[in-house]
């Protein structure tokens, strides 16, 4: 593996990870109330057109980052709906 693809590993690595306490912090508390929609919904599609781009480069570390990455924050985003229906909040 050469450093430029082991370099890109790392930092998807490090920046897909850092969406993980949100998901556990969010699973527990069975609350989304401060997640915003609008964020998540952008980024998200912006995540899956970073992972598009990398299908059409055939970059693994641009692929794998924003693969799950992608599946972190669409799950923030399922859970946000899931917590707020169950409480009946109104969605924003």
């Amino acid at each position: 593996m050469d450093a430029v693809t082991l370099l890109g590993l790392s930092a998807g690595g490090l920046t897909t990870v850092s969406f993980l306490p949100q998901v556990i912090k969010t699973w527990r508390s069975k609350s989304a109330s401060d997640i915003s929609y609008g964020m998540f919904t952008l980024f998200s599609s912006g995540v899956l057109l970073w992972l598009l781009y990398g299908i059409a480069l055939a970059a693994p570390p641009i692929i794998i980052a924003n693969a799950v990455t992608l599946v972190l924050a669409l799950t923030i985003l399922v859970l946000k709906f899931h917590y707020q229906r169950r409480r009946h909040e109104p969605v924003e």
